[in-house]
């Protein structure tokens, strides 16, 4: 008797548990629901935890459309009962509650890498000998700055902001503009015609005995051709390895030659084969370092150039302050200076006529 208990109490745990597992499964309906949802209502795309790229709607909405122009229309009487079924559908993972978060722009500028844009550029001053026409002419490009200012203000308090997506902590559906992020994701028609044909692909191949015998000797060339061309490009790949070490290895590394350089590299078929070799010197008397002895030699007489009108300048102060010293002289001083070097020409002039009677004397003689 205690067996057949224990056996009973054991059905009625499993049929429980099957009831339970058969509430959990979504119904057919809120397949049809979700799929007209996500066809019909308009989502947005955005991140999710800074990370993931979601798409999302928001849940009145949804309600309005359900209420309007689904199929559902005369089945739903209010918005409670709307908001209940998708309540339920909630909570078989169709979606899940999420809050938005309004990105700043330090955010939004460590995200794209961008330095924070100086708004307000730093003034000249203006100095006092500047004419009227020049101020006039400075105040109206501040006009002009302050205007164009104010017109991106205005651009910017025009754009939404960009907002991105955290989890909520209250897991069920409300009636207002929160945002629902999309968990499912209905096959599309064409993921199940590219299936099928390669499961027949599959069948056709296991099926080769059975082909005819035409179109099985055209496969067998075509494979061999397959084949024979990949030797042949893995031979090429060794000769080229070879040449490049035969010359590479008697010039110490000064000479690098590649047959066909961009065989193995990320790029066409046809640019894979083209240019034909690639020849690199990197000796001492190489371009570069021609093209480094030449630098060095220009800069060598643009400082010899600039050397001279330093010494010019030097030059030009010193006559300068000389001029300066003169014109600080009292003028009773340069009045004594005038009159001695009056007296100085008085004396030289003098000394001149002199010598010039005595020459007439000793011509007279």
């Amino acid at each position: 008797m205690a067996e057949r208990r224990k056996n009973r109490k054991r059905k009625d745990e499993v049929a429980s548990l099957d009831t339970k597992g058969a509430q959990d499964k979504p119904s057919k309906e809120e397949y049809a629901v979700a799929k007209w949802i996500r066809n019909n209502v308009p989502s947005k795309k955005t991140k999710f935890d800074r990370t993931h790229n979601v798409e999302y709607f928001t849940g009145s909405r949804a309600i309005d459309a359900l209420l309007e122009n689904s199929p559902w229309s005369t089945v739903f009487e209010n918005r409670e009962q709307v908001s209940q079924f998708l309540d339920l559908m909630l909570r078989h993972k169709f979606f899940h509650r999420a809050k938005k978060v309004v990105i700043s722009e330090e955010e939004l500028n460590k995200m794209r890498g961008i330095k924070k844009k100086t708004t307000k550029e730093d003034k000249k001053p203006i100095d006092k000998e500047d004419s009227k026409e020049n101020k006039d002419a400075i105040v109206v490009k501040e006009k002009e700055e302050k205007g164009e200012e104010k017109i991106d203000e205005r651009k910017e308090h025009k754009k939404k902001p960009k907002v991105r997506l955290e989890m909520h902590m209250e897991q069920y559906f409300v009636d207002c503009n929160d945002a629902y992020v999309w968990i499912y994701e209905p096959i599309p028609v064409y993921y199940w015609f590219f299936g099928t044909l390669v499961v027949l692909g599959a069948i056709g191949v296991c099926l080769f005995p059975l082909w005819p015998l035409t179109i099985r000797h055209g496969v067998y060339y075509l494979s061999v051709a397959a084949a024979g061309f990949l030797v042949f490009i893995l031979a090429l790949a060794i000769i080229r390895m070879i040449v490049f070490c035969l010359l590479w290895v008697p010039t110490l590394g000064r000479c690098h030659l590649w047959l066909l350089p961009n065989l193995t590299a990320d790029v066409g078929f046809f640019a894979s084969f083209w240019p034909l070799y690639q020849y690199e010197y990197y000796g001492p008397t190489s371009d570069g370092d021609k093209k480094s002895s030449k630098k060095k030699r220009r800069k060598e007489k643009d400082s010899d150039s600039e050397d001279a009108p330093l010494i010019q300048e030097e030059k030009e102060p010193v006559a300068t302050e000389a001029s300066n010293e003169e014109l600080a002289l009292p003028s009773e001083e340069r009045k004594t200076s005038s009159d001695s070097a009056e007296g100085e020409d008085g004396s030289e002039e003098g000394s001149e006529s002199e010598k010039s009677n005595t020459s007439r004397d000793f011509v007279m003689v």
